[in-house]
């Protein structure tokens, strides 16, 4: 089978799925071709895992000229291909513009509002209207997809990688840190609007109570790993109200991180089904993470979930995990087995040839 794949800008979970999937087809001698920015290309790695990689700039905002070259060239590419499979709504769009009844996974919901809101909005339509599957990675993307017309909409099935092993102990960790014996709080984003960060600042703004002496009581400390366009906004405030956060920026040592935190920290305003909490669930690190997208459906009862932006609502959680007696432990245990329960690539492969032989 000759499979093209066309995804935009992207720095995260799309991509690493995207390579898994392209390693999983040429393992099984299908040819794989992937289209998109250079960008893609240089951090994950396409040609590498045996890709042909064909650089086409698919750019995170829409350009009325570039958008027409990239249609017209995502023609040409795929035009001996049995199948295309784009990811993302501005992939899937063009797509969906270039070449005829596409399958467009979507890993995204709509989140911002105004001018680019409604020129997105416009991109759903073109996706659900001219898809020929759309796969969604949570329930209300697929709900919103077949009230918009889509055809056939499939839930899409997404694998986390294995995480390596932690390289260092616990207190390795927390003594590069600075966190003495104050429990770690951890989030894994881009620090971007989507991510919901304005809600973590407000919970790690307190109150913790008086008295609090640094101990699995008192105030915890906040760390962020990411990079992103809010850092300067974000360290701003944290600087202005002394807030117990810490922004690490990029970090390759996430395995560690989650190693010493307590526990997961995901206040996002949406997630479909983000690879961190996957991560975090695999190595037993439970979570407290917005009740949004698909997280409800991975975290199960490894966690708390509270409503987004509801900060009194994340501080009660934490609290929770800090002074009741057992519950981390519990949790802990059940994100193990959470982890245990997680789908591998054998189970995504078969998801997307399901639908590719459809």
């Amino acid at each position: 089978m000759r499979v093209a794949f066309v995804l935009g800008t992207t720095s995260g979970g799309t991509g690493r799925h995207v390579l898994m999937l392209v390693d999983g087809l040429v393992r099984r001698g299908h040819q794989v071709v992937v289209i998109g920015p250079g960008s893609v290309e240089e951090q994950f790695s396409f040609g590498g895992a045996g890709a042909r990689f064909a650089e086409v700039p698919v750019s995170d905002r829409p350009h009325p000229v570039n958008d027409l070259r990239a249609v017209l060239a995502i023609r040409r590419l795929t035009r001996g291909a049995d199948v295309v499979h784009a990811h993302g709504l501005r992939a899937g769009s063009l797509a969906a513009l270039g070449r005829r009844g596409p399958v467009v996974t979507l890993h995204n919901a709509l989140t911002a509002g105004g001018f680019v809101g409604l020129v997105y909005g416009v991109l759903e339509r073109i996706v659900a209207r001219r898809a020929g599957h759309v796969l969604v990675v949570s329930p209300d993307l697929g709900t919103r997809m077949e009230r918009l017309g889509a055809r056939d909409v499939r839930a899409a099935v997404v694998a986390a990688p294995v995480p390596r092993a932690a390289t260092r102990t616990r207190r390795e960790v927390r003594d590069e840190l600075g966190a003495g014996d104050r429990p770690i709080l951890l989030t894994v984003a881009r620090l971007a609007q989507q991510k919901g960060l304005e809600t973590l600042l407000d919970v790690a703004a307190g109150p913790w109570g008086a008295g609090d002496d640094g101990g699995r009581g008192g105030e915890p400390l906040f760390v962020v790993a990411g990079e992103g366009p809010l850092r300067e906004e974000l360290q701003r405030r944290i600087d202005d109200e002394g807030l117990p956060v810490v922004l690490l920026g990029n970090r390759d040592d996430v395995p560690d991180l989650l190693g010493a935190a307590l526990a997961l920290l995901m206040p996002s305003r949406w997630e479909g089904q983000p690879l961190t909490l996957r991560e975090a669930l695999m190595t037993g690190t439970p979570a407290v993470a917005s009740d949004v997208g698909g997280i409800s459906e991975i975290l199960g009862d490894a966690g708390r979930l509270v409503p987004y932006g509801d900060a009194q609502g994340f501080r009660a959680a934490v609290r929770e995990l800090l002074e009741v007696p057992g519950t981390a432990r519990t949790l802990a245990a059940a994100a193990e087995r959470r982890g245990r329960e997680m789908p591998g690539i054998d189970e995504v492969l078969a998801n997307a040839l399901a639908v590719y032989r459809a």
